[in-house]
């Protein structure tokens, strides 16, 4: 198996695994390509923040077929399956870039990657959850002076219910272990599996030493709500706020500057 092909297995099992997780990821994704071609247009510039190993990514340019994409994250071994997965099928319509999203010159690296163009679109799944809420907000801020007039940044991800909703919590907190249950019957991949078979690839042992490095000390976030995220947005300078999408606890907000 080549290395484009292993990475393209991985990224394929990672799918599967993260649809254990998120009932209706497909649904997600949708939404926001299709968002993205309404604000955007079929050949927007998208810098893709927290990109794991690029599965929106990959959809954004198979959806957009004159699309670019910047691809970032600061996982090695994410980073090195999306670059070999991607990077065959869709040549300089990707950037495969690595930088923090917790340190500040992550602003920088994006434009110099976009060769001081302003992007059309921030999109992130699942992902800036794992930032504390100060580099969050650090996040849409940065965002917001990157982007032009008009440009949007769309985020899905679980904003769990908080103790104001305690009925919601329960029934998305069961709709999760039902979607759980069924696919890992299945054959999906836990996520502790899914990384023991990553790291256990042919080269990988690097990579996860430096990763391990990379994210030993970072604390735990806590959890927040949406309207956390709808206020972040505002707060940073975006000029419209709102949810465009729902399923319980998983939302996709956008932010308009």
């Amino acid at each position: 198996m080549s290395g484009a092909e292993s990475a393209a297995a991985l990224l394929a099992s990672w799918d599967q695994q993260q649809a254990a997780y998120i009932a209706d990821r497909e649904g997600r994704f949708r939404i926001m390509v299709e968002l993205l071609e309404l604000a955007c247009g079929d050949s927007p510039v998208v810098v893709d923040l927290a990109c794991g190993p690029g599965s929106l990514t990959r959809r954004v340019l198979d959806a957009l077929q004159n699309a670019r994409v910047v691809a970032v994250d600061h996982d090695p071994l994410l980073l090195d399956i999306a670059a070999r997965a991607l990077r065959p099928v869709y040549g300089d319509r990707v950037t495969v870039l690595d930088a923090d999203l917790a340190d500040e010159n992550w602003p920088a690296l994006v434009a110099g990657a976009l060769g001081g163009s302003a992007p059309d679109a921030f999109v992130s799944t699942t992902a800036l959850h794992w930032l504390m809420p100060d580099t969050l907000l650090r996040v849409y801020s940065a965002a917001v002076a990157l982007l032009g007039t008009g440009g949007i940044l769309l985020n899905g991800d679980h904003f769990r219910f908080d103790r104001r909703s305690p009925a919601l919590g329960r029934f998305s907190a069961a709709h999760d272990e039902a979607t759980q249950r069924r696919a890992h019957r299945s054959g999906a991949l836990s996520w502790d599996r899914w990384w023991q078979a990553a790291r256990a690839q042919p080269g990988a042992a690097a990579l996860a030493a430096v990763r391990d490095e990379r994210f030993a000390e970072r604390p735990d976030p806590p959890s927040t709500a949406v309207d956390f995220h709808l206020s972040a947005l505002a707060q940073a300078g975006f000029a419209e706020v709102g949810t465009v999408w729902q399923l319980l606890d998983d939302y996709v907000v956008l932010g308009v500057k």
